[in-house]
């Protein structure tokens, strides 16, 4: 649920994404959609319905990079947690997080007024998967890595990534759509997992914990390529269950003091270290694949291009306008 809401979207953080979910489940309401403050609906022509009650989210408070946090009674917060998170702010190198604060925030369905646009993701098969393959190729060279496609085989891998030569190899017997899972899936060890990964070995997801890096890894894949329309719940789902149980496996081993001698993480811990690593290394690509998903930030649309398109919401206050149920896999 948490990656599926995560590929919907992808400009929130995992921990804001997680706020949501419970909030909105609280309520007996269904997964969000699109988020923004009071104000920003405002700015979309829609308006917040009477009685409706804020969901919260955490927002950073902002100062400039030369400024004492110590003297700082009340640093300039961010003006919506979506500019925030969305990386676009041209004032981001200048600044700095000195804090956080709540922000009140509310989903499409407890909203009313101008119709919005929601796009709805579709594979159009040969050239949306053409793009996304040229596009994560374009990242993995973005990190400095190179992207080949053979037929030699590493062990009984699709593929795998070379640190040292900084490779990323691809099997060239798999189908298009295979190789593309697959390299999304090198793609978030790229991002996650290099001999630099310190932050990963605090909790066991460098390469001597390989299967709480291959749920990071997958998990990542899982998420974008659902970013941009294709399910891999099926495929993900295996791949995900069996290595989980290698993870339990060695905080077994860890627990009776056959291993290293070192305490395993809480559960609790390695599930939020992983949701935002995850989050995180997701948005960083999807910056640059650019799924034609909005990411959970609202953006209008004229009226007559959603009416065509069928993903338009209008003045109505459930959740399930005509047309935009989002497409969600299980996972």
């Amino acid at each position: 649920m948490l990656l599926d809401t995560s590929a919907t979207m992808w400009r929130y953080s995992g921990g804001n994404v997680a706020l949501l979910i419970a909030q909105m489940a609280e309520r007996g309401q269904q997964l969000p959609l699109l988020v923004a403050g009071f104000r920003e609906w405002e700015r979309n022509g829609r308006y917040v319905l009477k009685g409706e009650h804020a969901l919260w989210v955490l927002a950073p408070r902002t100062a400039t990079k030369n400024t004492n946090v110590d003297q700082m009674t009340d640093a300039k917060a961010a003006p919506s947690p979506n500019v925030q998170l969305d990386g676009d702010s041209k004032d981001t190198d200048h600044r700095k997080i000195v804090g956080w604060r709540a922000q009140a925030v509310f989903d499409v369905s407890q909203t009313e007024g101008q119709p919005i646009y929601i796009p709805r993701p579709k594979v159009v098969v040969g050239t949306t998967t053409k793009g996304l393959w040229e596009a994560l190729v374009k990242f993995a060279q973005n990190q400095g890595f190179t992207v080949e496609q053979s037929m030699g085989q590493y062990g009984l891998a699709s593929g795998y990534t070379d640190f040292a030569d900084r490779k990323i190899h691809i099997g060239m017997w798999l189908d298009r759509e295979e190789r593309l899972s697959v390299l999304a899936h090198e793609i978030g060890h790229v991002c996650l997992h290099g001999p630099d990964d310190k932050l990963g070995m605090l909790y066991g997801s460098s390469l001597e914990h390989r299967g709480l890096a291959e749920v990071e890894a997958e998990s990542v894949a899982y998420t974008v390529l659902l970013a941009h329309g294709i399910n891999h719940s099926a495929q993900s789902g295996s791949y995900l269950a069996g290595w989980a149980d290698q993870v339990l496996a060695v905080e077994h081993s860890q627990l009776s003091g056959s291993s290293t001698g070192k305490k395993p993480s809480s559960r609790l811990e390695i599930a939020r270290s992983t949701l935002a690593r995850v989050t995180s290394a997701c948005r960083s690509i999807l910056e640059v694949t650019q799924p034609h998903n909005l990411g959970g930030k609202p953006a209008t649309a004229g009226a007559a291009v959603a009416h065509e398109r069928g993903d338009l919401t209008g003045p109505v206050a459930g959740h399930q306008a005509i047309g935009t149920t989002p497409t969600m896999g299980a996972s």
